[in-house]
């Protein structure tokens, strides 16, 4: 896949989406290349990391993030190639982590990137199961759901890069496992690839009657991703002093209005322990997660999925995509040539 050395190629924000977004709703400018400041660096993209957050950085009420804004480079992590260096701790040909925006080239301050060793674990892997998805599992499993041998544990997008993740965690704990994906195909995943003890397809005609017989014991951790019926279903299943890791909300995030919230007065008399978490929160857990899984990566005893769109013009269908539910891994944009 070649790239103009001499022309950037970005997506920027047109307009905000009403509702799902799609490529009508951002727009593939061209500039020349950029060169480095004092302290900046200039990569040659090479994966570009789609992610459900990124609709949040669409809606003009703020977040616990900055909105992109109208004309603005939208925003994504990426993998890239150093082409210039404007700072002496980097060179071209060093591969690096950190630099963001779908774009062909970023322009990033040193300080901000992470140097990527040339061999071991793909270059893919540092935007999904070694990188920010990867982190978010391991935090939210072992701070907030702490599951204990024999429990029962739940994921919602339990196929997904952070749900897969989540799951093969709690299952090294000696606990039961129980998956929620989209799908007969997704679902013999979560079981036969990922190790999970069951799990349930949330388009099933009586969902909570499913997640039920799975959870003959109730649930005592949940790892949320999706909200809306999923969420609803498992709460109903809560067991006394159980926890619950708020990681995303995915099922809601195209939604114009949000829908009224569950009525949370169960929490008080089971005594559950509901945390939201944000993974940035803890810019320390990223290192220390992939100190911990880079061996399982290469051993293969961590499972992980890519699902790969091809080129930087493919990034708004693919984030319409993962919204929609329609990916299968980790989803990711080959934007560039892998340098190994």
């Amino acid at each position: 896949m070649s790239q103009n050395a001499t022309i950037r190629r970005s997506i920027v924000l047109k307009r905000r989406p009403g509702g799902e977004p799609g490529p009508e709703h951002f727009e593939l400018r061209e500039d020349a290349l950029p060169e480095p400041a004092g302290g900046e660096v200039v990569t040659r993209t090479i994966w570009l990391s789609i992610d459900p957050y990124m609709r949040g950085r669409l809606r003009v009420q703020q977040t616990y993030a900055t909105a992109v804004q109208i004309g603005e480079v939208m925003t994504g992590e990426t993998v890239g190639e150093v082409i210039a260096s404007g700072d002496p701790a980097f060179v071209p040909g060093d591969v690096v982590v950190g630099a963001r925006g779908w774009q062909s080239h970023c322009v990033t301050p040193a300080d901000r990137l992470v140097k990527l060793p040339r061999h071991g674990a793909p270059l893919s892997a540092y935007l999904g199961v070694l990188g920010m998805p990867g982190a978010t599992a391991y935090r939210g499993m072992t701070e907030i759901c702490e599951p204990k041998p024999r429990e029962t544990v739940v994921v919602s997008a339990a196929s997904g890069a952070v749900g897969s993740v989540a799951g093969q965690l709690a299952k090294r704990t000696g606990a039961r496992v129980v998956g929620v994906a989209g799908g007969a195909e997704k679902c013999l995943y979560v079981q036969d690839a990922l190790g999970f003890d069951d799990c349930v397809d949330h388009h099933a005609v009586d969902l909570r009657r499913e997640l039920a017989a799975a959870c003959p014991d109730g649930i005592d951790a949940y790892f949320e991703n999706v909200g809306g019926d999923v969420q609803a279903a498992v709460f109903d299943l809560l067991n006394p002093f159980s926890r619950v890791a708020m990681c995303g909300m995915v099922s809601q995030y195209n939604a114009v209005e949000f829908p009224p919230g569950p009525n949370l007065g169960f929490v008080v008399g089971k005594r559950v322990l509901l945390q939201g978490f944000i993974v940035s929160d803890r810019p320390e857990k990223l290192a220390e997660w992939r100190a911990v899984a880079a061996p399982w990566v290469a051993d293969g005893s961590l499972v992980h999925r890519e699902d790969v769109h091809e080129g930087l013009e493919s990034a708004p269908r693919a984030l319409a995509g993962i919204l929609g539910g329609k990916n299968f891994g980790k989803l990711l944009v080959r934007v560039g040539e892998d340098p190994r």
